[in-house]
């Protein structure tokens, strides 16, 4: 961890290979393959590995405070840099809500304590999560943490006359409403995904249109407002159509697809593994095969983790009782590989865009997801896309096992992760 390396022979998006020299937590000079030297430098052999920019995930969970249990701030950006990222928004469902300045304050200052990556704090819409009263989005605005994404994850902001407001109140500082859409109401009690599997298993069914419902209301809030929405997890083809449809009408909204629902389906749910139960749920291959054409399309702008750590007590339990989520740092951008660029549906640069830079954009992170050029600052990782690897969720920093993808094996591998010019992981190990 000299702070000064010289990345040889890596292949840079659209270029040949190149060496690239990071110097003082930014690229300082990139040149053709084996014309550069930096005799201070530690070097780093990459040849055959891909240059991407750092990660950026809008949608993750690092549970502190309140459930160090299933994660830390520490544990979960080790986690993020395993997997290629140089910056994570931490969602507002801790304990307690993260809907004061104070909170997010504390979980800014935890993030740069650990140094992994940056924490961007996500601040609650409403007090405690509750749905009611506005939580004070302006205090955490004009916090240090600079707060400019907001959401009650875990819950849908329902009541539409607080969901205006919301939107109307982040206008004064170009902040966004990152809105987990499901309607309360349609999903009590709800398990898995309505339909065919469903209804074999005697699970109590999740419809599409519990997601799509709100999805459709909230672009109309956003059109009259003038005001942006990020809508979390889209997980349906109706989901899907609706957003494209807005787009297409020039409304605001953005829009999130995890790496589980590009891969997993409802089918299984057979097995009652609470592996893979999850908010919101797997859905059926139809729905996959949307989303993965809708991110292709540009209709779904980012791919976000939903990294939800929970401990084996709240997983390894009957699935009835069990809690919603899964892990997703360390695996995302491999799962990506496998369902968008092996199957030719995005290249290399559609990948960095949709997980470095249209990402960055979204949360206003100026100084992530930029491309890979002299002067920019250097979060930046290697990928190897000739290698693969079986997911070991015990080999994942912090407590919690809960990864979908367990015993799978993936194409490609992070080798590489800089945050800031200092290596956070090198040859595949994290640099504690």
């Amino acid at each position: 961890m000299s702070g000064e390396y010289l990345i040889s022979g890596a292949l840079p998006l659209g270029g040949d290979p190149s060496d690239i020299w990071l110097r003082d937590g930014h690229i300082a000079q990139i040149s053709p393959a084996g014309q550069l030297s930096a005799p201070s430098a530690e070097v780093v052999e990459a040849t055959g590995l891909i240059a991407l920019p750092g990660l950026v995930d809008l949608h993750t969970h690092l549970r502190e405070p309140g459930r160090e249990d299933a994660e830390t701030v520490a544990t979960g950006t080790a986690a993020a840099a395993l997997g290629g990222y140089t910056a994570v928004h931490a969602m507002a469902n801790t304990d307690p809500v993260a809907d004061t300045a104070g909170v997010v304050e504390q979980v800014h200052r935890l993030g740069q304590a650990a140094g992994f990556c940056d924490v961007r704090p996500v601040g609650a819409v409403t007090e405690g999560l509750a749905g009611q009263h506005l939580a004070e989005l302006g205090a955490m605005a004009d916090s240090s943490a600079s707060v400019r994404m907001f959401s009650d994850d875990g819950h849908c902001v329902s009541n539409s006359l607080v969901m205006r407001r919301a939107l109307e109140y982040v206008k004064a500082f170009d902040g966004v409403i990152a809105q987990h859409a499901q309607d309360p109401d349609l999903t009590a009690a709800s398990q898995m995904n309505e339909g065919k599997m469903s209804a074999q298993l005697g699970l109590q069914g999740w419809p599409a249109v519990a997601e799509e419902a709100v999805i459709a209301r909230d672009v109309l809030l956003a059109d009259h407002v003038g005001s942006r929405l990020h809508v979390c997890h889209v997980s349906t083809a109706g989901s899907v159509d609706l957003i494209r449809r807005a787009k297409e009408r020039g409304i605001r909204v953005t829009a999130e697809v995890t790496p589980h629902h590009l891969l997993l389906t409802d089918e299984l749910v057979a097995g009652y593994d609470p592996v893979f139960k999850v908010n919101p749920p797997l859905r059926t291959e139809d729905d996959v095969l949307a989303l993965r054409e809708g991110l292709a399309d540009g209709t779904i702008d980012i791919v976000a983790t939903d990294h939800a750590p929970h401990t084996g007590e709240d997983k390894d339990c009957e699935w009835a009782v069990a809690a919603f989520g899964m892990v997703g740092l360390p695996t995302a951008l491999s799962v990506v590989v496998a369902t968008m660029v092996e199957t030719g549906l995005l290249d290399w640069q559609g990948v960095a865009q949709r997980m470095s830079q249209v990402p960055a954009q979204i949360g206003l992170v100026s100084d992530q997801g930029r491309p890979l050029a002299e002067g920019e600052p250097a979060n930046l990782v290697l990928f190897d896309p000739d290698s693969r690897w079986t997911v070991n969720p015990a080999a994942f920093p912090g407590a919690s096992r809960n990864s979908p993808f367990r015993d799978m094996e993936l194409p490609g591998r992070v080798i590489d992760t800089f945050f800031k010019g200092t290596a956070t992981v090198r040859a595949g190990e994290l640099q504690w």
